[in-house]
């Protein structure tokens, strides 16, 4: 305000209240904002353009809608400058707020050409949360960006166009970080009018589409949209922070993934998710992890189908629309930013503005309008998706070898060396009696009869959350006979005919053509669930001696005695013990309602 005290380092001066932020930056909005409502200057003076003004007033009253202004690049026809106006852009929300305040606005940049190339490492503005914006800027300082001929000049025009306001009426100077101290210098004293240029060309107001957007803007969509929804209120009680907004992205693509997919996601993943961001946001010298980390993560934690539902998410921007009054374009990240590069699973960028929308996603086909697919469905018959087929019958045949090593093991003996090497050197009894001086070797015992059926339980189902029951018969020598069941496979539609369920467990059991249905059969009456079902047609099928059960408990000990009574008996595996990656892609299963379905099942099949 006029006649204020002038304090040391502070940042009011005379007439002139500067206000220094990093542009682009969430945390800096807020702040702004804040600040403006309460001191209501006369006046906003902002470093950007100034023959832009109408050009920004008129995509100012467009907001919350999202434009960009296009003008050619100094001296090169065919490059191009897209500036976004975004809702959380410290100097778009200046001017947002000096109109709703009715402060004029004063652009300070001057059309002597483009803004000169400044370095532009920031702390990362979440720390604004925690230290306040005094200590911010003065912990920022203290060891401040070099300059060079072309700051000077900058600055110095700038202070030429700020010395020119009225000296009178209350200021409020929002420029950047890197600018403030080369302006405060700049403003010390009298400034010569800059030259003046060719003008420059006209500028194309444009709509960007609202596939694009989380590629062109400085914050992700998702986050945009919760700022518009705050700033209406700025209520302490709704007051929006950057990663509680980032743990509620990652919840809401969870819930979406879920019901795309019906997996599950678990506490593990989570807890391994936190740590992998952590680590990200550490390596790029940040507090908290930007949409890419999101999504690399994502992908490297969870799967590609994750990833994509936090990438799509994160792009939605309702109020966006296809269809404007100026022209709809899309804009890529490679057109926007000068340091983008392009790589398969993970890139490491210095700034979280400049990313782009991860490579490798594979795009899903949709419905033209909802439940086309259901109706293409016939009825009539029922097959497997053959890809699935092969996979599933190769883990069986891991869990058969699987199953005889722990055998193996359980009936290993170890002895002192004497007279014979037996099996071999047992190492670690060697090594764990070195003091003795003695070798120590293994002796396996050989393993009657080999394994036939195989039994893998994800849920026992106590619940009927797997309400689908079917057997299948395999269709040459070399494919199980196969009984389970799962989820409703056609209340999940992803292709025409093509349903996606999950697993709740299944059977398995070579040779094939030999299995009726064994949830019609009443031999299993007595099973009290449908696992049990499921291990007593494994006894009853298997033509070994020995039916592996993989489950996250064993059997009941009636199911012993059963087998001992058939001459079989139960390898028990703790699921736990398996690889939950492969067990999560092994426990999704496609169910096609004819074979011609499987022609195009691999373009609806993800």
């Amino acid at each position: 305000m006029p006649g204020a005290p002038e304090q040391a380092g502070s940042l009011r001066r005379a007439n002139l209240r500067y206000f220094p932020v990093i542009p682009g930056r969430l945390e800096f909005t807020v702040e702004l904002r804040r600040t403006l409502l309460t001191e209501r200057p006369a006046f906003v003076a902002l470093e950007l353009p100034s023959e832009l003004l109408d050009d920004y007033v008129a995509a100012l009253a467009r907001l919350p809608q999202i434009s960009a202004l296009v003008y050619p690049e100094k001296d090169e026809d065919d490059r191009a400058v897209y500036i976004p106006v975004e809702p959380c852009d410290p100097f778009i929300e200046a001017m947002r707020t000096a109109i709703e305040i009715g402060a004029e606005i004063v652009l300070l940049e001057p059309a002597t050409g483009a803004r000169p190339h400044l370095p532009d490492t920031y702390p990362d503005s979440y720390a604004l949360r925690y230290t306040g914006l005094e200590k911010f800027i003065e912990a920022y300082r203290v060891y401040p960006q070099p300059r060079n001929d072309e700051t000077q000049k900058h600055a110095a025009a700038m202070a030429w166009k700020l010395q020119g306001v009225d000296p009178m009426a209350a200021g409020f100077v929002v420029v950047s970080l890197n600018l403030l101290d080369p302006l405060l210098d700049a403003m010390q004293e009298p400034q010569d009018e800059p030259p003046p240029r060719k003008s420059r060309a006209a500028v194309e107001r444009v709509n960007p589409h609202p596939d694009c957007l989380a590629e062109i803007l400085a914050e992700y969509p998702y986050l945009q949209l919760r700022y518009e929804a705050f700033r209406t209120t700025m209520s302490e009680d709704r007051l929006i922070d950057r990663r509680v907004s980032n743990a509620e992205l990652m919840r809401d693509a969870e819930k979406q993934y879920i019901e795309s997919t019906g997996d599950k996601i678990e506490q593990w993943h989570r807890r391994n998710l936190a740590r992998y961001l952590r680590n990200l946001a550490a390596m790029n010298h940040e507090l908290v992890p930007g949409l890419f980390d999101l999504t690399v993560a994502a992908r490297s934690i969870v799967d590609d189908n994750y990833a994509w539902e936090v990438w799509d998410l994160a792009n939605k921007y309702p109020v966006q629309k296809p269809e404007s009054d100026w022209p709809t374009v899309s804009i890529s990240g490679e057109e926007m930013w000068d340091d983008t590069r392009r790589i398969r699973l993970r890139r490491r960028l210095p700034r979280p503005k400049q990313l782009m929308k991860p490579r490798g996603l594979k795009d899903r086909k949709r419905e033209k309008k909802p439940g086309e697919w259901a109706q293409e469905l016939n009825g009539n018959s029922i097959c497997s998706y053959p890809p699935e087929d092969l996979l599933i019958e190769d883990y069986g045949r891991f869990l058969k070898q699987r199953a005889k090593s722990i055998l193996s093991a359980d009936r290993t003996r170890t002895q002192e060396f004497t007279t014979s090497l037996l099996d071999g050197i047992d190492l670690r009894e060697t090594i764990r009696n070195w003091h003795e001086g003695k070798i120590y070797v293994r002796e396996f015992s050989k393993i009657a009869g080999e394994v036939g059926s195989v039994v893998v339980i994800f849920d026992e189902d106590r619940g009927n959350d797997y309400p689908y029951t079917t057997t299948w018969l395999g269709e040459n020598q070399n494919e199980s006979d196969m009984a389970f069941y799962s989820t409703l496979p056609f209340e999940h539609m992803i292709g025409p005919g093509i349903g996606r369920a999950e697993y709740g467990g299944f059977l398995m059991t070579l040779p094939p053509r030999r299995m009726f249905d064994v949830w019609q059969d009443d031999d299993y009456y007595g099973a009290e669930s449908k696992s049990e079902v499921l291990l007593m047609a494994g006894l009853d099928y298997s033509v070994e001696r020995h039916v592996v059960y993989v489950a996250a408990k064993p059997p009941r000990s009636i199911f012993r005695g059963m087998a001992a009574r058939l001459g079989r008996s139960i390898l028990y595996i703790p699921i736990g013990s398996l690889s939950p990656a492969k067990l999560k892609k092994l426990r999704v299963v496609h169910v096609l309602d004819s074979h011609l379905r499987r022609e195009t099942a691999k373009d609806h099949i993800w």
